[in-house]
């Protein structure tokens, strides 16, 4: 038996994809399939079983359109009540793959309600289970995805569901799908997969006394929600479309419709010399998709600034995850047009312009905590646009904005260029690292 892992850093989770004599079973797959389906055919495996353990709340599921690609049969838990042609997967009604090859679903609520883990039988014998969102390395799934009303009634049956898995012998493998880097599990272990007896010595959610002390352990220091979050469930409850083709045509800022919202990809660095006024500056990496799902009207038409030769098909996949489909063309020439500006600064020079400043600090809170920042205003950066810009800070005046590495500070800082301000960016250096000085 071969098992192939598929991560997926910016949104911290992993697909799989389990081979045994000739047939393959995927397991919780990404709207992008040709990566999964490439790996099945390279090991000239026939797809007997796509699983998804619950209906995903971080992005929009493959599952679906991996099965009626190939053939396999869709299987969902029970409870999830997909509103489209489906296997349900019963609490400990084995499903035969042939082969030896035996898929037991076990009800592991507590992420979500619906959500069953797949204990994988090789010959009668447990060998691997894949976990979901329940239990994870050194951590849990989150319970109050749904709402606050149902987060404690959930984090309580997660106690169950991960106490349930961990009585699984020592040597079965732990395959969640959420890791470090999700916002859908409360910690990060730096690991992403792990084998029960592991999580039975060294996981410290399982070490806990009581039920209640699991509950509040797990309710409490939640980050905070993804907004693109809310539209993934119902996406996935009536199922997706096929994934868009990948390459965008070439625009220019004159083909911009008033109704299109600009996302620059570009390197900050970049953007800081000249973006288009009123475009949200998200520099391409492993997490764009989330941030654009995060600062973006859910749906939006998106037409993308990039530099010639960037990896605008990268974008694109990571917006298709998260079921942002409207994506009108890519820019990569703005020229005149791109007249809004902010400015880089290193560390030493943050703290020379600091006497007298004002600063925004757009960390998450828990960060604030952590380390803060003496001084400075605070607010996370998804609230500039839900709350707006703090009523304190002076658009006369220069505004220094500070995060973890200068990638969310140059987000900002094309969202406060919109309103007049002069944005002045700590780049490659953390708020924490100012805090001694100030």
């Amino acid at each position: 038996m071969e098992i192939i892992a598929f991560r997926t850093p910016g949104l911290g989770d992993q697909s799989y994809l389990l081979a045994h004599e000739g047939r393959g079973v995927l397991v919780d797959p990404q709207r992008d399939i040709d990566r999964f389906l490439d790996a099945a055919e390279q090991r000239d495996l026939e797809l007997r079983f796509v699983l998804e353990t619950h209906l995903h709340n971080d992005y929009v599921s493959g599952a679906g359109q991996a099965a009626a690609r190939t053939g396999a049969e869709l299987v969902l838990p029970a409870a999830a009540a997909a509103a489209y042609p489906h296997t349900p997967a019963f609490h400990l009604e084995d499903l035969d793959g042939g082969k030896g090859l035996t898929v037991r679903p076990i009800h592991t609520p507590g992420h979500t309600p619906e959500h069953t883990s797949y204990l994988v039988l090789v010959d009668g014998e447990p060998v691997a289970v894949f976990s979901g969102g329940s239990l994870l390395v050194s951590s849990a799934g989150r319970p109050d995805l749904l709402g606050p009303e149902r987060a404690r009634t959930l984090a309580t049956l997660q106690h169950g569901s991960a106490h349930r898995l961990a009585a699984l012998p020592r040597d079965v493998e732990l395959l969640p799908t959420h890791g470090e880097g999700s916002f859908c599990s409360v910690t990060g272990a730096g690991r992403h997969t792990s084998t029960i007896g592991a999580e039975q010595d060294g996981n410290p959610l399982l070490a806990l006394p009581t039920a209640q002390a699991f509950t509040d352990t797990l309710l409490s220091g939640l980050p905070p929600i993804p907004a693109f979050y809310a539209h993934m469930g119902p996406a996935n409850l009536y199922g997706a479309p096929p994934a868009p083709a990948a390459e965008l045509p070439e625009m220019s800022p004159a083909d911009l419709e008033q109704d299109v919202h600009v996302v620059d990809i570009r390197p900050r660095a970049v953007q800081a010399a000249g973006f288009l006024p009123g475009s949200t500056g998200i520099e391409l990496g492993e997490d764009f998709g989330s941030w654009a799902g995060w600062l973006l009207p859910y749906g939006a038409a998106i037409a993308l600034v990039a530099e010639p030769g960037q990896d605008v098909a990268e974008a694109r996949t990571q917006l298709t995850r998260i079921g942002f489909d409207d994506v009108r063309g890519v820019i990569t020439d703005p020229g005149p047009a791109a007249t809004g500006r902010f400015t880089l600064t290193d560390l030493p020079a943050f703290r020379g312009l600091l006497p007298g400043a004002q600063v925004l600090d757009v960390r998450m809170p828990s960060e604030h905590a952590a380390a803060p920042l003496p001084g400075a205003v605070e607010r996370f950066l998804p609230d500039l646009l839900t709350d707006g810009i703090p009523a304190g800070l002076d658009p006369a005046r220069p505004v220094l904005i500070a995060c973890g590495s200068g990638r969310r500070a140059a987000i900002a800082a094309t969202l406060l260029a919109r309103h007049g301000f002069d944005p002045i960016v700590l780049d490659r250096a953390s708020a924490a690292d100012v805090a001694p000085a100030a």
